[in-house]
């Protein structure tokens, strides 16, 4: 990617939070943008004066036919897409079984279905250039199972794996990947945008409640500071040698940190037991990644 000219960014989800938080950081930078969510009015608000290089279009990233023009409108006003910044997403406040499989579906399109489909939007173009940089916006739940969030870790967890993949795969061809993996940032996402459960059921309301006080009394406090991950995010794609997984706030650190320790220690306790399970004598052929 030739860092001497101005970038071309397609940001989803570019109206509120981290992408909004991102979007202004772009402009700011002088790169041009293409700024995309469903609310257009609040899109234009954060283009205007900058409508020579920031292209507002609505878009429901859910929509495939939507992601196809949006993709073709960008490359048509631009002439290429040199970063995608999927931040477009959802989350949950309730226990994994209070939630309809209806609301299960809804989540995996959104956390894993749009972002995956709109990476491979963009690849055509970015193959074709021989380069490219596809930052997707995940989470620490993406690495951390967390009580009352069980169907959004599921879509974040999907997209790790699935974007990992991608990371190995598009290396070769110039193109970048890497997922942003947040801690607790002072955006709307512990407000009302949550997805409640179709019904509720007394039994979890233990495991529940502490994590809906805790989004409650934490929102408009959080220690994370959307600007400054706008900045890092800016600074992985000028990077010559980005992550792969860019971790934000002492917080997702913290929990990553104690979550890791505890798995090997789990793993360790059936090492042993889980390693003797070989035919006697078969060779151990390592799978090549």
């Amino acid at each position: 990617m030739n860092t001497q000219q101005p970038r071309v960014w397609f940001i989803t989800g570019a109206s509120s939070g981290l992408g909004k938080a991102l979007s202004e950081a772009v402009i700011a930078r002088g790169d041009r943008a293409i700024l995309t969510a469903r609310r257009l009015d609040r899109l234009r608000a954060i283009a205007a004066g900058h409508e020579d290089h920031v292209l507002p279009l609505a878009l429901d990233v859910n929509d495939a036919d939507g992601r196809a023009r949006a993709v073709a409108d960008a490359i048509e006003r631009f002439g290429r897409i040199d970063v995608l910044a999927n931040v477009a997403g959802r989350g949950v406040v309730g226990a994994c079984e209070e939630f309809s499989l209806e609301q299960l579906r809804e989540q995996m399109e959104l956390n894993f279905f749009a972002a995956a489909e709109m990476s491979r939007a963009v690849l055509p173009q970015m193959r074709k250039q021989g380069a490219g940089h596809i930052l997707t916006v995940s989470s620490i739940a993406g690495l951390v199972a967390m009580n009352a969030a069980g169907p959004y870790c599921a879509a974040k967890f999907a997209i790790e794996g699935w974007t990992e993949a991608l990371a190995i795969e598009a290396k070769p061809l110039g193109i970048r990947v890497t997922l942003v993996e947040p801690g607790a940032f002072r955006t709307e996402f512990a407000g009302d945008a949550n997805m409640r459960p179709a019904r509720r059921i007394d039994a979890y309301r233990p495991v529940v409640e502490p994590f809906e006080t805790y989004l409650e009394s934490s929102s408009g406090q959080q220690m994370g500071d959307p600007a400054k991950a706008a900045q890092r995010m800016l600074d992985v794609v000028a990077s010559n040698d980005p992550p792969v997984r860019l971790m934000l706030g002492a917080d997702a650190y913290s929990i990553w940190e104690t979550t890791l320790a505890n798995r090997q220690a789990d793993l360790a306790r059936w090492r042993e037991r889980g390693i003797d399970t070989a035919f006697e004598g078969a060779a151990t052929v390592q799978i090549q990644l």
